[in-house]
Parts: structure tokens; sequence; C-alpha cells
């Protein structure tokens, strides 16, 4: 199994929780999960936060580098509203700081008006909170808008320009696994140029912490997400769908005691599924079980801590199905990505 190795532009995020949103999703808390209230973004916040990134050490070292709008629905703010947190960042990327602006929407929040309007003032990138293709999973999360409608705005993205990423939550209420994979091969379908994949938790104070307290309500175990995640990963990536996030971020605020309920959470998830992923790919290529006693194994050197795992985990599953115990795990870098060498002891 090959693995395609990219580099990552720098992503300075503006926070504008739950603005531009009309509904009051089952699972959601923006608050929380991003640490910042909802007070209103101006132009002056996104002017503070972009003169922040200039001046931190990391800023200078990447020669890529890129503002993204999270947490709302970037189109439904008004046009009024985009054109003034556009025309702040509009100076840094005409001095060269950054060299494309993503947002966030809503895939019922597209239109020709606010497509003209940001692709004149520099966004190259839109990310639809599809989160399903199942309308019933819709309906129960109160999104508030269709499968169809995620149809619709992938369609006019593609024809206006823009590059388009997908994000999808495996786990909403009414969801399963076999649903979930239906909601992939939609997905891959539509041929997005990226996704994420954030698994439903449950944070308190939103309406899925109250139906997991009345058992109106059960969310996936860290395995069975682990497992969901990596499969899906692997479809949407030998489609040509690269996925450029697994797992919610994490902030302050979200990681206080009691604020996640439930649900699976990991402060590694998204290591946990390129791990199983890289684990995967290359089981065909250990020894049977008990056909050795001992087997050191080489890999490129980035892809060490993928067969490592979490805390060792990797090695440790190696051991289970082979019966070998592990000598060494060092880097050989004349291996091609997503290859090993085992040497039989």
């Amino acid at each position: 199994m090959s693995v395609s190795i990219s580099i990552s532009p720098l992503i300075i995020p503006v926070f504008i929780p739950n603005q531009g949103c009309p509904h009051q999703c089952i699972y959601c808390n923006q608050e929380k999960i991003t640490d910042q209230s909802d007070t209103l973004v101006n132009a002056s916040h996104v002017r503070n936060r972009l003169d922040q990134a200039v001046r931190s050490p990391r800023f200078i070292s990447c020669k890529e580098r890129e503002i993204a709008f999270y947490g709302g629905s970037f189109t439904n703010l008004g046009i009024k509203r985009m054109t003034e947190l556009l025309e702040a960042v509009k100076p840094y990327m005409e001095q060269g700081f950054f060299s494309s602006i993503r947002v966030s929407a809503r895939p019922d929040a597209i239109d020709s008006e606010r497509l003209e309007l940001m692709r004149n003032l520099g966004v190259s990138t839109v990310e639809l909170g599809a989160q399903s293709m199942d309308d019933n999973v819709l309906g129960l999360s109160r999104r508030g808008h269709t499968a169809a409608d995620t149809v619709a705005s992938v369609e006019i993205l593609k024809r206006y320009g823009f590059k388009v990423g997908i994000q999808l939550m495996p786990g909403l209420p009414g969801d399963s696994k076999e649903g979930f994979f239906k909601t992939i091969n939609s997905i891959i379908g539509l041929q997005p140029d990226m996704a994420r994949l954030y698994p439903a938790i449950v944070i308190e104070g939103t309406e899925l912490a109250d139906w997991f307290n009345h058992k109106r309500y059960q969310p996936l175990t860290l395995e069975e997400a682990v497992l969901i995640c990596r499969d899906a990963c692997i479809c949407l990536e030998r489609n040509g769908i690269p996925v450029i996030r697994i797992g919610l971020m994490s902030s302050p605020s979200l990681l206080k005691k009691g604020q996640i309920v439930a649900g699976p959470w990991h402060s590694a998830f998204g290591f946990l599924v390129r791990s199983d992923i890289h684990l995967k790919g290359i089981q065909d290529l250990l020894p049977g079980y008990g056909e050795v006693s001992q087997i050191g194994i080489r890999a490129p050197l980035r892809e060490i801590p993928l067969i490592r795992g979490y805390k060792n985990q990797g090695v440790r599953l190696i051991e289970g199905k082979t019966g070998a115990r592990i000598i060494y795990v060092k880097h050989d870098d004349s291996l091609p990505h997503g290859q090993i060498g085992i040497d039989l002891m």
C-alpha cells in the first residue's frame, strides 16, 4: 500500500463560532470546541489575528500560508459582513504574507452572488459541513439542509472554480456503519478535492448530551470510530480524495473535566487512525503466526511512529499477529513509502 507524502500549508484559523448558523445542531457547542465566545468577529479581530500570526517564528519558516475562517457558516454572514472580513485580509494577501483563503459554509448557503464576491476577494477553497448524505440523519441532527443541497453546492462551487472540501461526521443519531459508508460512496461520486472526518462526540450543554443522559443516543466507542474512520479514509483516498483531518481539534475549554460527556474522544485520534491504516497496509508483508520467534522491522524514518502506534500499541499488535517478539524498529530510507523490511531471527 503506497503512502502519499505532501507538505501541508500553514493554516491560520480565524474562528467565527456559530456566526451565520441559522440552526443549533444537536451536537454543537462551538464556544467549547473553539475556546472562543460567540462575540461578533469584525475586521479589527481579523487584523489582530493576522498580525499575531505574521510575528510568530513558525510563520517565517513556512512558504505556503493560508487563512481559514472556521467555526460558523461564512456564506451566511451576509454580503456586508463577508465583504468586511475579506477586505481586512486583502492587504495581507497583496503583501504576500498569505497565498489563499478558505472558508467553511453550509450546503444550503451557496449562491452566485456570494461565490462571485469570494472569488473576487481571494477565497480559493470552500469546505461544506455536509456531515451525512442521509436525510434522516440530517433531520435528527437538526442540520436544516438535505443531501440534495450538498450535491447542488458541490456542483456550483466546482463550476466557479473553487476547491471543495467535505466535512463528515460518523456516529450521528440514526446513522450506522452501513449507512455511513453509503454517505462515503455518495461523496466519492461527487469527487471533492478533500475531506475531513469528525466522529460525533457528546459535549456538555448540547441537546445530544440530553439525549445521551436519557438513553436516547449511544455514541460510537473509540474502537468503532477508529475502524470506521480507517476504512472511510482508505476508500476516500483510493478514489483520489485526500483526508486532511481526522478527529475534532481540542481546546482548553473542551478538555476541562466534564465537558466531553461521552463518545470516541482521544487527543491523538487522527494518529490512531493513520497508524491503523498503515498497519493494515503492511500486514501482508509480515510473517505468519509462529513462523519465527523474533523479527526486526525496517521502515522509512517518518513511518516508524505509524508502525509503533500510540504508546507502542502497533508493536504489540504486530507481535500478537506474528507470535514473534520485535527486537527493533529502525529506519531504512532505502525502502519506498508504505513498505517495510523484515529481518528474520
